[in-house]
């Protein structure tokens, strides 16, 4: 039949005991027009999702998300430019998340995807060091990106923030990525509506080796989001229908499969609703909990975390919570190896403290350390006879 009905659930619903793989796995994102499942490999790709607005975008981007959450090693920085509570069950998942539609939050946003691209050069450059060297993935995730570059604000400098000249800084930071990250595991995920030269520049869509699209208005469009050889073969999201069509994606990549001498596969996508979305969240922040926290009880305390969170920081006023857990990695790699922003946050939490937000990353205050410290060895004779 027609692309009206909607398919089945997603496994990602019905299989509660689901978990993904960021390298070998694949994301169960719908079927294809023959009724086959559609998966979708999303190792060492950009990732780029178009369409018009309402016709379930964000959806099918957070499908890939939640899938990739279940595996618990991927670190992911989120900003969602429409800021309504699309993103919101990432609380908890997300070691940054920005949520909203202003000037303020693309300054935000523009900040954490410059913050990406320093851990992607600090990466590339302990690679060099070591070319073995491993890193748990980072997926940079911006969602309505068409506001980023729509963005009139500018800073002290007079830079602009949108935009797409050498001097944008958006545009910049996510070129910057396109180019270098794969390598290191630093990878750009989009979802923008309507895309014009304006709001989706051509150097960027080209960054992307993932590129789909929803219904559109013209070809040209289609051109933009999948590129001309794709629309050449036959791709035509422009010829979807609006409404009737919904959560249906055209898909451009090699991490799909399709038809030989494809270039292009229409797969109509699981739709998960918020509520169950928040479920498949909890099970992959309880995943992530429960493995940090049994390999700490593993390794024996043979360690002070605490003490050890006061020593890196020193005598600076705050540390960007990855500078403290690469610290942590040089001082004990043993103990600290599994350690991410979660485990940090909790152990901050079970003292009665907690990372904080500077400037849309997560810091860890030294003063926030010290009262941690200095409340726990008051009632140090409690925890001793536990």
């Amino acid at each position: 039949g027609g692309g009206g009905e909607p398919i089945g659930p997603s496994p990602l619903v019905t299989d509660e005991t689901m978990t993904a793989n960021y390298k070998t796995g694949k994301a169960p994102w719908g079927q294809d027009l023959r009724g086959d499942s559609a998966e979708l490999s999303v190792y060492q790709r950009h990732l780029l999702i178009t369409g018009r607005s309402n016709q379930g975008k964000t959806a099918s981007l957070r499908a890939l998300a939640l899938w990739l959450a279940l595996d618990r090693s991927v670190q992911f920085w989120l900003g969602d430019l429409k800021g309504v509570g699309d993103w919101a069950m990432f609380d908890g998942i997300a070691d940054v998340l920005i949520q909203g539609p202003t000037d303020e939050h693309v300054i935000q946003v523009t900040e954490m995807v410059e913050a990406a691209v320093a851990e992607m050069n600090r990466r590339t450059e302990a690679r060099l060091v070591d070319p073995n060297a491993v890193f748990p993935p980072l997926i940079v995730l911006v969602d309505e990106a068409q506001v980023a570059f729509m963005c009139p604000a500018v800073d002290d400098e007079k830079r602009p923030y949108g935009g797409s000249k050498a001097t944008s800084r958006y545009f910049m930071a996510v070129r910057k990525i396109h180019n270098q990250g794969r390598a290191v595991d630093v990878l750009m995920w989009q979802g923008t509506q309507d895309p014009t030269d304006q709001n989706l520049p051509k150097l960027v869509r080209e960054g992307a080796h993932t590129r789909a699209s929803l219904v559109l208005g013209t070809e040209s469009q289609s051109r933009m989001a999948l590129g001309d050889k794709a629309v050449d073969d036959g791709a035509a999201p422009h010829l979807l229908r609006q409404g009737l069509d919904k959560g249906t994606l055209v898909v451009a990549s090699d991490g799909i499969v399709m038809a030989k001498g494809q270039s292009s596969i229409t797969v109509r996508t699981h739709f998960i609703d918020d509520e169950p979305a928040a479920e498949i969240a909890e099970r992959a922040k309880a995943l992530r909990d429960g493995a940090t926290t049994l390999r700490a009880v593993d390794r024996g305390e043979e360690r002070d975390p605490l003490a050890d969170v006061a020593a890196v920081i020193g005598d600076t006023a705050r540390l960007r919570t990855d500078e403290v857990l690469k610290r942590l990695h040089a001082l004990d790699t043993a103990v600290y190896r599994e350690w991410n922003n979660g485990r940090l946050k909790r152990l901050l939490e079970e003292h009665g403290e907690e990372p904080k937000k500077s400037h849309g990353v997560m810091v860890v205050r030294r003063d926030d350390v010290a009262r941690a410290l200095a409340n726990r060895d008051a009632d140090g004779s409690a925890s001793a006879a536990e």
